[in-house]
């Protein structure tokens, strides 16, 4: 803790915005307050973050590092098309010569936090760290107290933007040791589309810390898509929070994919604040060896007629381990919500392991609400099947595994992300088969 102490005090804070120093002084009192959470946390009782506590992670604010990254080489690491709107972020700093997203309609900003709090200052202090709550939540405060750039978007009424915004977030061998902590603001009014897909690439094995936060208002009959992929280096940590506020009739789907990391944990937190508004939650995550993998998810019926479906999948191989804690609440008012949340877990080896907590808190009398998980081995029977038809084992094998996590691929609406990520979880059995 003295490390981020004495990291904290050598921030030179943002001249011209008075508000953002009381934020960040108040949000690293609150981490100092809370400390790193532990098991005794109910939140956390399946994932211990021990290993980030204890390791000295700089925070990696200060001077740029100069990087040889070329746009091909971005284009390598992360899944994407020429055609999307692009932001690149090395270490943690803003890469203007590898971005692209000059074709936005007029009237959307597109910005990076650093450019937001010069020029609409206002836009940020009326946003920033209001919908992610960091006073009980001490890697948000942490985030908070530490953020030094990210992206805002902001898109008004009724514009479409037909492209994905696409973030990407780049480690190399200058992160070794270091702690990055990007920030996300998007704001969609009344009307308005945007998807969002957001990468986090290594270009090696370096061992460093993602602490990502994103805030997202979903204004009514807007609709707004957020992909976020996690490929980090296996000796690295993520943290990552999604907060989203949803008015109503407003539509918001998320997706998380992760393979990489040593220990990640991924927080997504919806509020369903109007009358018909309707969430989806999915996610997809491939671990071996000793990784560790953690998927949280709360979901707020706050508002009548409202609906929220999830489906996550995991596989794990190894030693690995997965965690799975999702909430639906449904508040007394929130009558006619219709909810269904559906976790299934794929064990591939006898130490691999997963723990699974669904859980619904209704206070309301007309919904309809249903929770469901399963942990199991690929069937046998299945696999019997597919040798007897000539298939070797190892393909058989791999070819159930597939097929296993091609109904959360299948989620995806992005045609590139989905064929990508398709090719992605190929590779990954077929190398992880050949080892």
């Amino acid at each position: 803790m003295a490390t981020y102490a004495d990291a904290f005090a050598a921030l030179v804070p943002s001249t011209g915005n008075a508000w953002l120093p009381e934020l960040k002084r108040a949000a690293f009192d609150r981490f100092t307050t809370l400390g790193f959470p532990t098991t005794r946390n109910e939140d956390w009782h399946y994932t211990s973050v021990t290993p980030i506590a204890e390791k000295a992670f700089r925070p990696m604010g200060g001077a740029k590092t100069v990087t040889g990254l070329s746009a091909m080489d971005v284009a390598a690491l992360a899944i994407g098309d020429s055609s999307w709107h692009r932001l690149v972020f090395v270490n943690g700093h803003f890469e203007p010569a590898l971005s692209a997203y000059a074709g936005l309609p007029a009237d959307v900003s597109v910005l990076t936090l650093a450019e937001a709090l010069k020029t609409t200052p206002e836009f940020v202090m009326e946003r920033l760290g209001n919908l992610a709550a960091w006073t009980d939540a001490p890697f948000t405060a942490m985030n908070t107290a530490f953020v030094q750039d990210g992206v805002v978007i902001h898109v008004p009424n009724g514009t479409v933007i037909d492209e994905p915004i696409h973030i990407v977030h780049v480690a190399d061998a200058h992160a070794e040791g270091g702690a990055i902590f990007p920030r996300l603001l998007v704001v969609a009014e009344e009307f308005a589309q945007v998807t969002i897909v957001e990468s986090h690439v290594a270009t090696g094995g370096e061992s460093y810390f993602t602490n990502a936060v994103a805030e997202i208002e979903v204004g009514p009959n807007a609709i707004v898509q957020h992909y976020k992929v996690q490929q980090e280096s296996t000796s690295a940590f993520h943290v990552g929070t999604i907060q989203v506020s949803q008015a109503r009739d407003s539509s918001f789907h998320s997706f998380s994919f992760a393979t990489g990391a040593a220990l990640s944990r991924t927080n997504v937190y919806t509020r369903l604040s109007g009358e018909n508004a309707e969430t989806r939650l999915n996610g997809l995550y491939m671990m071996d060896g000793t990784q560790h993998a953690d998927h949280q998810t709360f979901v707020e019926h706050l508002a009548p007629h409202c609906a929220s479906r999830e489906l996550y999948k995991g596989i794990l191989d190894g030693s690995s381990h997965g965690v799975f804690n999702g909430k639906v609440y449904v508040d007394p008012i929130a009558q006619k919500t219709d909810g269904k949340q559906t976790n299934h877990a794929l064990l591939l080896s006898e130490t691999a392991k997963v723990d699974t907590k669904p859980q619904l808190e209704i206070f309301a009398d007309d919904v309809k609400c249903t929770h469901g998980a399963t942990v199991g081995k690929l069937d046998h029977m299945a696999l019997f099947y597919l040798k007897s038809r000539g298939v070797g084992a190892e393909n058989a094998r791999s070819l159930l595994t597939y097929a296993f996590a091609a109904e959360a691929l299948e989620l995806i609406e992005i045609d590139t992300l989905r064929i990508g990520l398709e090719e992605r979880v190929f590779e990954h059995f077929t190398h992880t088969r050949q080892r």
